[in-house]
């Protein structure tokens, strides 16, 4: 019983470690610096039509995110069975290694999702004649 209880709260904390690198890239927006330029007036419409382009460039964040807790879970499961085995216990060891793997990976991967993003947003808008300052 007391296995099922953990598994939760580390679910649960993957799950809170995970949503707000998910939340910032829907809300993230470059911010330009529109002084004295000629491109002034397509600013808006510049800016959705390069964050449609970004979203396909910087890929799935929450599929990103699972693949890498997938990942990371096998890879921690392995890990802590064999220290859980040492200290007697390799169910509980695979357990916290699994979910412990599975949490850093998903957040990892979703980051690097979130950076491809941004980084994609920036370049669009400066191919566009855009001085963009973040």
């Amino acid at each position: 019983m007391m296995h099922r209880k953990w598994m939760t709260l580390l679910g649960l904390a993957a799950l809170l470690q995970v949503t707000p690198a998910l939340a910032q890239r829907g809300g993230w927006t470059p911010v330009v610096d529109t002084y004295g330029s000629s491109r002034a007036q397509f600013l808006a419409s510049d800016l959705e039509e390069c964050r449609i382009l970004a979203e396909r460039a910087g890929g799935d964040a929450v599929g990103q995110g699972t693949r890498g807790a997938v990942r990371g879970g096998l890879v921690g499961a392995a890990g802590g069975a064999a220290i859980g085995a040492a200290f007697g216990n390799a169910g509980r060891g695979a357990a916290v290694g699994a979910a412990a793997g599975g949490v850093s990976q998903a957040v990892g991967r979703s980051g690097q999702s979130n950076a491809n993003f941004q980084q994609a947003y920036r370049s669009c808008m400066q191919q566009r004649g855009h001085r963009v300052l973040n």
